[in-house]
This record gives C-alpha cells, sequence and structure tokens, in this order.
C-alpha cells in the first residue's frame, strides 16, 4: 500500500513541478490554463496521499503541512486558470500564503534530509514575501518577476527533493 501511494504522489509531483513551470513559460493563456489546471490537479492529488502516509506514520506537522498544501493549491486551482493573471491576483495571494505556510510545516521537522528541508525553507520565505507583497497592494501576478517567478524553481527543486525520498523509500521496501 505504501508503495503505491509514494507513486502515486511521485508521478503527481512531477506533473506539477513541470507542467507548472511550463505554463509559467507560455504566453498563450488558453494553453497557460490548461497546464495550470492538471499541475493543480497534480499536486492537490500528491498532497492529500502525502498527508494521509504521513498521518498513518505518525508525523501529524508534515501530515498537516501536506493538508495546508493541498488546500493552498485547491484556492489557486479553483480560480486562477479561469480567471486568467490578473483575475487571479487575490486568490494567488491566498494560495501563496497557504503554500508558505505548508511549507514550513513541512520542511522544520526533521523528517526530510537538510539539503530538502532548507530547499522548503527557502521556498517557503520566497513565498511570504510575494504574498505579503500583495495583500500590500501590489498587484502581483503568477508571471510577474522576480518574485514569484524565480521562486518556482526552488519550490520544483524541493517538489524533487520529495520525490528522491518517495523512490528511496519505494526501492527499500
Amino acid at each position: 500500500m505504501h508503495r503505491s501511494i509514494n507513486v502515486i504522489a511521485a508521478v503527481g509531483l512531477a506533473l506539477g513541478g513541470t507542467l507548472g513551470m511550463a505554463g509559467a513559460m507560455v504566453t498563450q493563456q488558453n494553453v497557460q490554463a490548461i497546464l495550470w489546471a492538471i499541475d493543480g490537479s497534480g499536486l492537490v492529488m500528491a498532497a492529500a496521499m502525502l498527508a494521509t502516509k504521513y498521518f498513518r506514520a505518525g508525523n501529524d506537522v508534515v501530515a498537516g503541512g501536506f493538508l495546508v498544501f493541498a488546500i493552498g493549491e485547491g484556492v489557486i486551482l479553483l480560480s486562477a486558470p479561469a480567471a486568467g493573471l490578473a483575475g487571479s491576483i487575490p486568490a494567488f495571494a491566498a494560495g501563496t500564503a497557504l503554500w508558505a505556510t505548508a511549507l514550513l510545516l513541512i520542511s522544520v521537522p526533521k523528517l526530510f534530509t537538510m539539503p530538502i528541508r532548507i530547499l522548503g525553507i527557502l521556498s517557503a520565505v520566497l513565498f511570504i514575501v510575494t504574498a505579503a507583497r500583495i495583500f500590500w497592494g501590489e498587484p502581483l501576478q503568477p508571471t510577474s518577476t522576480p518574485l514569484p517567478t524565480y521562486a518556482y524553481p526552488v519550490l520544483v527543486a524541493t517538489f524533487v527533493g520529495w520525490i528522491w525520498t518517495l523512490w528511496r523509500e519505494t526501492d527499500s521496501k
């Protein structure tokens, strides 16, 4: 059972990271919306599976972090792709604030290796700054530079670390 959870979660994280980055690079709004909708669906699925996995293992804080991540991704997923970049700013601010909270809950406990935890914390800080700037009144879109655009590769690198951890567990069983 744990092996299938690991595989499903790894696939969701890989889809989310790959299609999320691709969506940030394309300029055609319809293509971007489709990529981000699939990205978000994969990440919600992966985070829900990981919340279940880590809750059952007794890692409640990390499990809660993945649950908060799923909620944050759901907030962004439910409105951002259909609303367009400018229309998605409020949901994006709320979602990135939840991402940051989730990344801290996942990364502070000593479950993952130190490099993965550092990437998660760095990603959280970048998304805290992004959310704070939007809440302060700056109209940052999901594709604004330097933030949040430069935060995405750090988030995806965190996903790669989580995937590596999941595969390592799958191989040892």
